[in-house]
């Protein structure tokens, strides 16, 4: 058979850019979506304490409301989109602005309302260890737990952590429903929610010196099993040739990651440069531009370029 004979349907249309090339396969599908991931975690501080510092007391709360909209209307468009690449990617950003904008600025909100006062270092004079509204979000626990429940027990779940605990604890409520269809814009942003909300309250309750307190020795036990947790993700992450599962995958291992990069910040073993603007700002910018680039070359790889490279050593074989 010759090649003429073999549909253009099937046959891969090798882009010219040999960086886009490159990004087709691993390590560099993985690596790519675990730095803009990661990276987002930190920008998404310097885009509250930069809201705060442009609109000020005045229109703080509007201005986070309008930026929660936003990852709304991202969530209606990646919702009702039919690619699985470009879904996946409105869900993480949906999902990241949903969180900051409404969910964080509402603990602000209330705990400008309820007047608590921030948490301070009792090792560093006059710097604060937990903010208020964090103090507040730990109140949130409870309703963690319950939906964890539902998410553990949930027999269309395809998490790989879920399914571990259905199965080696016996917890399966029945098989999954035939020909379900997922929506991959609606469970990118739920997950970069839900994971955000989980480390954020693992580290507060860590943090609490009526549990454990930054400096104790289970914190330290704790931190070291994290990061070698989070090297292991990493690792099966950059195997990984398929985008959309690399994305999804690289969310809670750069937000596990994340952890400890905080924790080793709680520490003070480096300068938190996320939240200084006025001395970072230059240093910020240029990252958060590498970072759009990054998300923009992300978005450019294909669904699942390992298919069409088989496909095209077939056409090879065949011809």
């Amino acid at each position: 058979m010759s090649e003429a004979n073999i549909s253009t349907e099937t046959r891969p249309q090798k882009p010219g850019n040999p960086l886009l090339n490159l990004l087709y396969r691993p390590p560099f599908v993985g690596l790519l979506a675990f730095v803009v991931v990661f990276l987002v975690q930190g920008l998404g501080h310097t885009l509250m304490v930069g809201m705060e510092s442009l609109f000020g007391e005045q229109y703080i709360y509007q201005s986070a409301f309008f930026l929660g909209a936003v990852g709304a209307v991202l969530l209606y468009i990646g919702m009702k989109h039919p690619g699985e690449v470009a879904g996946t990617w409105y869900g993480f950003w949906a999902g990241s602005l949903l969180w900051t904008g409404w969910i964080e600025f509402s603990f602000v909100w209330s705990a400008n309302v309820l007047n608590i006062p921030d948490l301070m270092d009792p090792r560093v004079a006059g710097e604060i260890a937990t903010k208020a509204e964090y103090l507040v979000m730990m109140s949130s626990v409870g309703i963690l737990l319950t939906t964890l429940a539902y998410f553990t027990l949930n027999r269309e779940t395809k998490c790989n952590m879920f399914i571990w605990f259905q199965r080696n604890l016996k917890l399966r409520t029945g098989k999954p429903t035939r020909g379900y269809e997922r929506n991959f814009a609606a469970i990118t942003a739920l997950e970069t929610v839900y994971v955000t909300w989980f480390c954020y309250l693992a580290l507060l309750f860590i943090y609490d010196e009526q549990i454990l307190g930054d400096h104790h020795p289970v914190t330290f036990v704790l931190f070291f099993f994290n990061t070698i947790w989070a090297i292991f993700l990493f690792m099966r992450l950059i195997k990984m040739w398929k985008v959309t599962t690399a994305i999804r995958y690289s969310i809670p291992t750069a937000i596990i990651a994340y952890s400890s990069y905080e924790i080793a910040g709680r520490w003070h073993l480096f300068t938190d440069i996320w939240v200084d603007l006025p001395k970072f700002g230059p240093i910020l910018a240029m990252i958060a531009v590498a970072m759009a680039i990054g998300a923009w070359l992300a978005v450019r790889v294909p669904a699942h370029k390992k298919a069409e490279l088989s496909r095209d050593q077939l056409a090879k074989t065949v011809s």
